[in-house]
């Protein structure tokens, strides 16, 4: 039994070196890592911004979940602040089913009492412990898990922490480093993903937010928000 499982690990240590020279060759693409570093750099900036530019980035980020970063960045385009702040529920709830978008009445209700929460974003992002933001957010706002939390938090600056989304698990999973998609995500879970990202992360000299955008490049030809 020992032997069969010394066998496993040793295999998913290959496919782990494998993903990390995969990772190698697009750090050689310049015009890649140029648009990253681009990308990294507006991240920071964002953090500096109005509670305003940051409750925008958070109703993008309740509008990713089971969704798209495509179509969360075509409803915020069209709504802007002003529609996440100030639209009645059913008239919010209206524009985003003729824009497209799957799930309009429950994103309409989470965006409209995450509101209670708008002004307070400026001070809430210049905590230092990503980790305890993290989990304020997860239990504060409706519709915010582990993985909208994250994407929130990268996205005004903050790079310690894995965006765990549908991409980078087949990533994982095509690799043999997890050994299943799993059907949803607890925190423990979460957590134990984000480790793997992590370690990979350290070994690249990259943080986990660029290793995200490095996965997400190799996985959709794309380097989003």
């Amino acid at each position: 039994m020992k032997f069969i499982q010394d066998v496993i690990q040793g295999c998913r240590a290959l496919r782990r070196e494998d993903l990390i020279n995969h990772v190698k060759k697009l750090l050689q693409n310049e015009t890649l890592t140029k648009e990253i570093n681009k990308r990294m750099r507006e991240f920071e900036e964002k953090r500096k911004s109005s509670w305003r530019d940051l409750f925008n980035e958070l109703c993008f980020c309740i509008l990713t979940a089971n969704s798209s970063a495509q179509m969360g960045i075509k409803v915020q385009n069209s709504l802007g602040f002003e529609g996440f702040y100030y639209l009645p529920e059913e008239e919010l709830s209206s524009r985003l089913t003729n824009l497209g978008y799957r799930y309009p009445r429950v994103r309409a209700k989470y965006i409209v009492e995450a509101r209670k929460y708008a002004k307070s974003l400026e001070k809430i992002v210049k905590e230092t412990d990503v980790n305890r933001v993290r989990d304020w957010l997860v239990k504060n706002i409706r519709g915010i898990g582990l993985k909208e939390a994250s994407h929130f938090l990268r996205n005004v600056g903050f790079k310690e922490i894995a965006i765990i989304d549908r991409h980078i698990l087949k990533i994982l999973h095509e690799y043999g480093l997890i050994d299943e998609i799993p059907r949803s995500l607890t925190k423990r879970k979460y957590l134990e993903i984000e480790k793997i990202l992590k370690e990979m992360a350290k070994e690249l000299n990259l943080s986990p937010a660029e290793l995200d955008l490095y996965l997400w490049f190799s996985k959709t030809g794309k380097v989003l928000k």
